[in-house]
């Protein structure tokens, strides 16, 4: 094996080997799907990615860019819907499992590699990947030095009437949904009362002893809804609890649960489903070594959950954390209103370039929210400021940069996937094996 694949190795290894080791079937099922085309495995290896960012160089990280909250896993496939806490369906990143601080240029990097391989895969050449990608990172400096100039950040969103094309679209069709379909997909009525189904892929029933931890957990998570945000008391009586597995490609081996509570009202159309899912070590913070950050969270839940409120302007209003014998978990409303970009539908260079733009401006938004105007007080500062002055007079060398990166990286990407491949085959990814 080369010193790269040796090196690939490894780096899963010290990633996963904890959850590796708990439960190996899970780890080659995703290893098979990232083992399916390069895009899959750049997905599934955020680690590498950050064990390769530790050693580059990045002279646009400064003691402020280099410790914003960042999204940690940023890919073309992490954007979609989600209904704010204030009722309005806003198009936006919303996946926050490997979010923490570290350098804002590990996001447009990871960000653009993704796209360069998305380009790649639908066979476009670099000379249109490279409008796509520059597209995405003006878009993001101009949408900085927006906010910089007119402050208000938060008020900034990808909504219904502000948006054309692609993302309206999906806008439209989360718009579409409702939570009793939700509802009916999920549970049954029985003897006039609620209950999850029993019968779905990937649910179980809970042993009564796992049963009791999650309703003690559940307990206390509700202690870490922020005040501003908490309904009644009834609003959160628990109806019903049962297992999940068989999730994303990032989650496996992580223990997850659906809650099923009473909602607003009595009334069964308005029940709600809540997933309490075992957060992870978020990729950057294997990279960044200040403890300051480290010791600001009690848990990896408490991370995620703090991460997403600071990352999003008006966050899900049942967003919380708590702990089962000692290990975070985030908790979250299960939301009919969550659509996500089909890049299939997307051939054309052409059709792509406004869906870009947005996206520029989706992530800068996420960048510049998550500062001394918002609750948490790890960043106090404005990192819209931090990130013009950062990039004041060299916007087109900076994009450059990105591009270049980009491309390069994806072209490594593709290289990695295919020592991986072998690797995994050969049996040589220790605790997970290449066959049950």
């Amino acid at each position: 094996m080369t010193d790269r694949g040796e090196r690939i190795v490894s780096v899963l290894e010290e990633a996963f080997s904890g959850l590796m080791t708990a439960d190996p079937a899970a780890f080659r099922h995703k290893f098979r799907k990232m083992a399916a085309e390069p895009f899959a495995f750049y997905r599934g290896s955020a680690c590498l990615f950050y064990a390769d960012m530790a050693e580059m160089p990045d002279e646009w990280a400064d003691d402020r860019t280099g410790r914003i909250w960042i999204q940690g896993d940023l890919h073309a496939q992490n954007f979609g819907t989600y209904m704010d806490s204030e009722g309005t369906l806003v198009f936006d990143v919303n996946d926050f499992d490997e979010a923490y601080l570290g350098a804002f240029t590990w996001d447009l990097r990871r960000f653009a590699a993704s796209m360069a391989l998305l380009g790649w895969r639908k066979a476009l050449p670099d000379t249109a990947i490279t409008d796509l990608i520059r597209t995405y990172v003006l878009s993001y400096v101009a949408q900085v030095r927006s906010f910089a100039e007119h402050p208000n950040d938060e008020l900034f969103s990808l909504r219904l009437d502000s948006t054309e094309g692609a993302l309206h679209r999906v806008l439209q069709r989360a718009r579409l949904a409702t939570r009793i379909g939700l509802l009916d997909d999920k549970t049954v009525i029985v003897d006039y009362e609620r209950r999850f189904r029993r019968d779905r892929e990937g649910i179980h029933e809970l042993p009564p002893e796992v049963q009791e931890a999650v309703l003690r957990a559940f307990e206390s998570y509700l202690d870490t809804i922020p005040t501003g945000k908490r309904a009644s008391s009834r609003t959160y009586a628990v109806k019903d609890a049962v297992g999940r597995s068989g999730f994303g490609i990032g989650s496996a081996g992580l223990h997850a649960y659906n809650i099923l509570v009473e909602g607003r009202s009595q009334a069964l159309e308005n029940d709600v489903v809540l997933s309490m899912k075992q957060a992870n070590i978020a990729a950057p913070s294997r990279i960044v070594p200040d403890e300051r950050i480290r010791e600001y969270f009690t848990d990896h839940g408490h991370r995620t959950a703090v991460s997403q409120r600071a990352l999003q302007a008006h966050a899900d209003p049942w967003l919380g954390h708590t702990q089962i014998d000692g290990v975070g978990y985030v908790v979250a409303e299960l939301s009919p209103y969550e659509a996500d970009l089909d890049w299939s539908d997307l051939t054309e260079p052409a059709d792509m370039l406004p869906v870009l733009d947005y996206l520029g401006r989706a992530t800068a938004k996420m960048h510049c929210v998550a500062d001394s105007d918002s609750s948490q007080t790890l960043v106090d500062f404005q990192c819209e400021e931090a990130i013009a002055s950062v990039l004041e007079g060299r916007d087109e060398e900076f994009c450059d940069s990105i591009v270049e990166f980009a491309l390069d990286y994806a072209q490594q990407t593709r290289e990695d996937h295919r020592l991986f491949v072998d690797a995994f085959r050969d049996g040589r990814i220790k605790g997970v094996g290449s066959t049950a």
